[in-house]
């Protein structure tokens, strides 16, 4: 059954369609585990494209579960965030990925070009690149966020040992790849390669091309998914490797290598998932 999972604060949180478990490292130096049911979309959801955005959904929701819970734990705080106040928290970081991600660059390149053309849609989408990259390089010299990206690393190195149908072992883990096709961060660049593909085919005044680019996200991200799914299916296909390739450079940013107590934090959480 195939698994995903994320970096949580100070853990793994790992997911497949029927539960996730999150396992936390303590402050004691012990490693603590939450299970609980994913939250998963009905079946008549899971057509092609349409699967893509409701599903993302549905792991954002699980992903700030985990990470509220995570972070809960080494706070010495058991209180969990309500239904109301996680729903909250992903329109306000839908808002803010908007605001960043394509208001800047859009009024940036406006402000910059006269011309709707070519040299405005080259503008908007080196922009968004060079913000997004930006953004990425800025906030992993931050010290939590430096630990967060050695959790990614372990969480992608045992789901890999995991795929490998090998013993979840911290020898055998560690010998694994900290670089995986289905991570978000190859996600998000095939979202914004694409987006500077569709983008450019949006005409007419400001407010119509500005307005196109926030209503056309989901679809953009339900395009992203499956090119997602089918490059992991064909990782091994020169052509997918080509296009992949970009994505898998980023995470040399977003992940490092984990350490041994790290690794066995990501193997608690994926057996905790699989038993």
């Amino acid at each position: 059954m195939e698994v995903g999972g994320q970096a949580v604060i100070e853990g793994v949180m790992m997911r497949n369609k029927e539960k996730f478990a999150v396992a936390v490292r303590l402050p004691n130096g012990e490693i603590k585990i939450k299970k609980d049911t994913s939250t998963y979309f009905p079946k008549m959801f899971n057509v092609y494209f349409l699967r893509g955005v409701v599903g993302l959904g549905y792991t954002l929701y699980d992903g700030i579960r985990a990470l509220s819970w995570s972070s809960s734990q080494n706070l010495g705080d058991e209180e969990a965030l309500s239904k109301k106040e996680l729903v909250g928290t992903i329109i306000l970081s839908l808002l803010f990925s908007v605001l960043i991600f394509v208001a800047i660059p859009f009024f940036s390149a406006h402000y910059l070009s006269s011309d709707n053309g070519f040299l405005f849609n080259l503008l908007d989408g080196v922009f968004r690149a060079v913000l997004f990259l930006g953004y990425l390089v800025a906030i992993s010299f931050m010290k939590d966020v430096k630990t967060l990206f050695q959790y990614h690393g372990a969480e992608h190195k045992t789901i890999y040992c995991y795929e490998k149908k090998k013993e979840l072992t911290v020898e055998n883990v560690k010998k694994c790849s900290r670089f995986h096709p289905r991570c978000g961060t190859t996600f998000l660049f095939v979202i914004l390669i694409l987006s500077i593909g569709v983008f450019s085919f949006i005409t007419g005044p400001w407010w119509v091309k500005l307005s196109g680019r926030i209503l056309l996200l989901p679809a953009i991200a339900g395009i992203g998914y499956e090119i997602i799914k089918l490059s992991g299916k064909y990782s091994h296909n020169l052509f997918v490797k080509i296009f992949i390739a970009p994505g898998l450079w980023l995470q040399r940013i977003t992940t490092k290598e984990p350490s041994d107590k790290q690794l066995e934090v990501g193997i608690a959480s994926l057996k905790a998932v699989l038993e």
